[in-house]
């Protein structure tokens, strides 16, 4: 993307360009350079080279549906008028219909956007606009094409055949009742296509938030199986780990920055916006309704932790490895004691899956030789017990004389003692963090459960975050204080021979 495109803020999840079929995406992108006297950006020539590729073999569309996920003010609305002016210019008599959050919202837009920007351009002259109520559409004058509106019903799309379909703000739409209006209407035409456009929703964004997930479904099966359907996907998006306020995460998720939009304009918008709304517009982000605060997270006391400059003392620690619920993400976390009478604590690894879990670890162990390896036997991550033992990292064989790299195994009641250790030492400023984003992301998101007298991380209740880096970090935390014995009687072994 970046040596064709220039593009260097690349999608989380998107369908790559296909180089053995041809694409209308270059008459797509002269387009828009007439529609708004400006070249297309990076990210929406990409976005239209892939959408709009043809079929060799029989000359149609290569895809059927096309999502388009983006934070606000990204030039969205200019990828898909380009895409309807488009189509109105370069085929006979085709019907292209587009929708917004509801009919009066499609009606503003058609009229104060997107005949505004037609009226100002190059293009002018080349369509005849009809405004009578209910019958709305702008008609391409060499090919009697038009582009109209419709509301958000079951209704929606009845009538004629269907050409193009296109569904903007799909966030304020509850259930799939326009999509599922339109898409009769295109079965007998063979170069139909449907788009649906929109930045991130809330929990009752019901049609968006299914679409995105069947998107990043599709991307994610295709790259591994390499057969790719006729669905376009595209979604930029930070994920809940990254902090708000980097603009690194901004250049992560949104592709119009340093073009249209700058840093300035976004921390402005972020000094003036609730947080959770300003995620989810510029982020990409569902809004999700807030819990109280738990009382047992020392989120604030957590900032004041971190000492980028810190580093492990490698001779005093312990790792510790913990797997998510539903087992898509593994992390290895450790602690270190360090001279001061401090932890350093530190993610050290942190990736999609479980089956790359045993063999990191038998490398770091072998890296580092830990003073534990702690891994929760309750937990997700206890499943893993018999890959580690493959890799000879097990149980001491002597409780009462463990070795370097030996597993230290919490069972219940340890839990609620590491769970106390970690809140008890963030509080007092005994430990040290560097501020990786995923631990201190999952710190943010978390919540506890009650645990007997006492309490516990809770992985299902954790606001949809990953906190696997932060029970890993505990355990870890915990592991140390155990076996810093270890480290001690190899010290005096050392000085007595010395």
């Amino acid at each position: 993307m970046r040596e064709t495109y220039g593009l260097t803020c690349v999608p989380r999840w998107g369908t790559p360009r296909n180089w053995s079929r041809p694409t209308l995406g270059g008459k797509a992108a002269r387009v828009m350079t007439a529609l708004v006297g400006a070249e297309p950006m990076p990210w929406q020539r990409y976005v239209l080279d892939v959408a709009l590729e043809i079929e060799p073999d029989t000359g149609r569309l290569a895809y059927r549906k096309v999502g388009l996920s983006v934070p606000r003010q990204q030039g969205k609305t200019e990828t898909v008028l380009t895409v309807m002016v488009h189509r109105i210019m370069a085929w006979q008599a085709q019907n292209v219909s587009y929708t917004a959050q509801t009919r009066i919202d499609a009606r503003k837009r058609w009229e104060d956007e997107f005949l505004a920007k037609l009226d100002v351009s190059k293009l002018k002259g080349k369509y005849h606009p009809r405004k009578t109520t209910g019958n709305e559409a702008i008609i391409w004058k060499s090919t009697r094409s038009r582009l109209g509106i419709t509301s958000t019903t079951e209704k929606a799309g009845h009538g004629p055949p269907l050409d193009l379909g296109v569904i903007d703000e799909a966030f304020a739409h509850k259930d799939d009742r326009v999509e599922q209006a339109m898409s009769p209407a295109m079965l007998t035409r063979g170069n139909a296509q449907m788009w649906w456009a929109s930045a991130g929703g809330t929990e009752q964004s019901v049609f968006l938030n299914e679409k995105r997930k069947a998107g990043r479904e599709i991307i994610e099966r295709a790259w591994l199986t390499g057969e790719w359907p006729a669905v376009a996907y595209f979604e930029w998006y930070a994920p809940d780990e990254l902090p708000r306020d980097d603009p690194d995460t901004w250049a992560t998720c949104m592709p119009a920055l340093g073009y249209t939009v700058t840093p300035s304009i976004i921390r402005t918008e972020l000094e003036s916006m609730d947080e959770s709304e300003f995620d989810r517009a510029y982020l990409n982000r569902t809004k999700t309704a807030r819990p109280p605060l738990d009382p047992n997270v020392p989120r604030e006391e957590w900032k004041t932790c971190a000492r980028l400059d810190s580093r492990p003392d490698t001779d005093a620690l312990a790792l510790a490895v913990e797997v998510s619920t539903l087992r898509d993400w593994s992390s290895i976390s450790a602690a270190s004691a360090l001279p001061d009478g401090t932890a350093h604590i530190e993610l050290i690894d942190r990736r999609p899956g479980t089956d790359w879990v045993a063999p990191a670890l038998a490398r770091l162990r072998e890296i580092w030789s830990p003073l534990a390896v702690a891994i929760d036997s309750k937990g997700p991550v206890a499943s893993l017990m018999g890959e580690l033992a493959g890799y000879g990292i097990t149980p001491p064989e002597d409780p009462d004389r463990p070795v370097r790299g030996d597993l230290a195994v919490l069972r219940t009641p340890d839990v609620a003692v590491a769970c106390g250790q970690m809140a008890d030492a963030i509080r007092r400023g005994t430990i040290v963090h560097i501020d990786q984003p995923p631990l201190t992301g999952a710190i943010n998101g978390a919540r506890t459960r009650p645990l007997t007298d006492a309490w516990a991380w809770s992985r299902s209740r954790s606001d949809s975050v990953d906190i696997s880096p932060l029970v890993a970090a505990t355990n870890a935390l915990w592991a140390l204080r155990l076996r810093l014995d270890v480290a001690q009687a190899d010290y005096n072994v050392l000085d007595s021979v010395l």
